[in-house]
C-alpha cells in the first residue's frame, strides 16, 4: 500500500472500506508530517485542535454506515480567508489576528457536511494581495520543490501543503490566477470554476466580481470529487447560478479526445517567454492531437491589456471592499494593513473618485466586455482553449521587492480568463530546471464538465503528477 499521504480521495476510501486504517491513523499521520515540516514551510497559521476528535467520529460513522457521504474522513487544508468557526481566521494579515468568526462559509460548511475533516488554515497573501504569498503578515510560504523559491499566490499555502502532501485536499480561492499559479508553481492540480459556479459567502472578499472558491489537489479526479460538493446555488449568495451541478465524476475516464475542438492561443506564447517553457506548451498540443483532438492555433486580445483592466477594476473593488475594516467594529486598526494593500485601497480609490472614474474604471468595464464577446466568438467553435498558467517556473524568495506589479506581471497568461467569468484547470506539464511548469485548460463559462474531461484525459496520459522529496528539499 502507498504511505497514507500519497492516498488519493478514492484511495482513502477503499482503505477505509477494507480497514487496512483508520481516519485517525490517517489525521495522525498528517499532524505527525505538519509537525515535522510545517516549521520549515510555513504552511499552516493554525491547527483544528478538534481534527483527531472528528476524526474519531468519521471512524465510527464508518463502522455503523460505511462510506456514506463523498467527503468522509477526508482531510482537509483550508485557505486562511475562509471562515472557520472554531478556528482563527485571519487572510493573513495582522488587522485580523485572533479574529475568530461566528459563522461558517458556506464552501466549508458544505465540505464538512460531506464529512471532511479540517486539519487548519493556510497561509496566503495577505487579504489574498499578491501572488508569492510573500506579502503575508505572518512570513512566506516556500515551495516544496524548493525551499529557496515562491509557491505562487495568494493560494500558496493550500498548494504547497499539496505538494508536500500535508493534506489529502486543500481550498483555495481565486481572483486572477490565486488557484491555477500556485498550483502550478507547486506542481499540483487547481480547478478555477466560473464566476458564480460556487459561493463566495463566508470568504474574506477581494474583487468580489471575479472572486471564487476552488479546489487544489493531487489530481483533476480529485477537484472533480470536490467540486461536486461546493458548487451549486447559495441562498445567501445572490451572484451564484441555478444552473444544477453536474455529477463531474461522469465525465472522466474518456479514451480519447475524438471530437474536441482545442486552440492554442499564440498571444500566451509570449516573446519572453522561456524557449523550453513554450516547447512544453507545444508539447502538450502534441498530445492533445495524439489523443484525437484537433489542436489549431488561435488568436485572443493581446494579454497586456489584461493587466491595466484587471488592476484597475480589482484595486477599486479592493478599496469598497476594505472600507469595513475600520478598527471599530472588529479587527485591529488601519495601520495594520501591510504596504501592498494599501496600495490597492490608495489606487482603488483614486479610480473610483470624482473625475477618474469615467477615465479609468468606467474605461476598464468596458474593456472587460470585449474580452467577453470575443471569448463568446471562440468558444463558438472551439471546446476549450490552453497556454501556459504562468510565463516561467517559480521565481526566487524575494522576486517581488520593489515589484508592485509582481503579481500581475505573473499572472498576465490567466488574468483574461478571471475577468470574464470562465472555468479553468491548471496541472502539470513538465519541467524545467527541475521545477513543474502548468498548463491552463479554460473554458465556457459554466462548462466545467468539458474542461475536466479534457484535462483528466490529458493528465491520465501522461507522466507529469510528481511530487517533491522534502525530505531532502529541506
Amino acid at each position: 500500500m502507498k504511505p497514507l499521504h500519497e492516498l488519493t480521495i478514492s484511495e482513502v476510501h477503499e482503505g477505509y472500506s477494507n480497514r487496512d486504517f483508520t481516519c485517525v491513523d490517517l489525521v495522525q499521520h498528517f499532524l505527525n508530517r505538519i509537525e515535522k515540516y510545517n516549521h520549515k514551510l510555513n504552511i499552516y497559521l493554525a491547527l483544528n485542535k478538534k481534527a483527531l476528535l472528528e476524526a474519531a467520529e468519521a471512524d465510527k460513522e464508518i463502522v455503523e454506515k460505511g462510506i456514506t457521504r463523498p467527503l468522509l474522513g477526508i482531510p482537509f487544508a483550508v485557505k486562511d480567508n475562509f471562515l472557520t468557526v472554531g478556528m482563527e481566521t485571519t487572510a493573513s494579515s495582522s488587522i485580523l489576528k485572533s479574529y475568530h468568526p461566528q459563522y461558517e462559509s458556506t464552501t466549508t460548511q458544505r465540505i464538512l457536511n460531506a464529512g471532511a475533516i479540517i486539519l487548519g488554515k493556510t497561509n496566503m497573501d495577505s487579504f489574498a494581495h499578491g501572488s508569492s504569498t510573500e506579502t503575508s503578515d505572518f512570513g512566506p510560504t516556500l515551495n516544496p520543490w524548493d525551499t529557496g523559491r515562491l509557491p505562487g499566490g495568494s493560494s500558496g499555502g493550500s498548494a504547497a501543503a499539496i505538494s508536500a502532501q500535508l493534506a489529502t485536499v486543500a481550498l483555495g480561492s481565486e481572483t486572477a490566477g490565486s488557484i491555477r499559479q500556485p498550483a502550478a508553481w507547486c506542481g499540483v492540480t487547481g480547478l478555477k470554476p466560473s464566476y458564480g459556479r460556487a459561493s463566495r459567502y463566508g470568504i474574506i472578499a477581494m474583487a468580489s466580481s471575479t472572486d471564487q472558491p476552488g479546489p487544489i489537489a493531487r489530481s483533476v479526479r480529485d477537484c472533480a470529487i470536490v467540486s461536486e460538493i461546493i458548487f451549486g446555488k447559495d441562498p445567501y449568495d445572490a451572484t451564484t447560478s441555478p444552473t444544477p451541478v453536474d455529477i463531474y465524476e461522469s465525465s472522466l475516464e474518456k479514451k480519447d479526445l475524438k471530437g474536441i475542438k482545442i486552440g492554442l492561443v499564440k498571444e500566451y506564447l509570449l516573446p519572453s517567454m522561456r524557449d523550453d517553457v513554450k516547447q512544453l506548451i507545444l508539447d502538450a498540443a502534441e498530445k492533445f492531437r495524439s489523443l484525437g483532438a484537433t489542436v489549431e492555433e488561435v488568436s485572443l486580445m493581446n494579454p497586456k491589456y489584461a493587466i491595466g483592466t484587471y488592476t484597475v477594476i480589482s484595486r477599486s473593488e479592493i478599496s469598497s471592499n476594505l472600507a469595513r475594516f475600520d478598527g471599530i467594529r472588529y479587527g485591529h486598526t488601519r495601520d495594520a494593513f501591510c504596504p501592498e494593500t494599501k496600495r490597492r485601497i490608495l489606487l482603488g480609490t483614486y479610480t473610483l473618485s470624482a473625475g477618474y472614474y469615467d477615465a479609468f474604471y468606467k474605461k476598464a468595464e468596458a474593456v472587460r466586455t470585449k474580452m467577453i464577446d470575443q471569448f463568446g466568438e471562440l468558444f463558438k467553435t472551439y471546446d476549450a482553449f490552453i497556454g501556459a498558467v504562468s510565463p516561467g517556473p517559480a521565481l526566487p524568495l524575494g522576486a517581488t521587492k520593489n515589484q508592485p506589479m509582481f503579481g500581475e506581471m505573473e499572472d498576465i497568461l490567466v488574468e483574461q480568463s478571471s475577468i470574464a467569468g470562465l472555468t479553468g484547470v491548471g496541472l502539470p506539464c513538465g519541467f524545467v530546471d527541475g521545477l513543474p511548469i502548468g498548463l491552463q485548460i479554460t473554458g465556457a463559462q459554466l462548462e466545467e464538465s468539458k474542461v475536466i474531461s479534457i484535462a483528466d484525459c490529458y493528465q491520465r496520459n501522461t507522466d507529469f503528477q510528481k511530487f517533491p522529496n522534502i525530505e531532502k528539499t529541506i
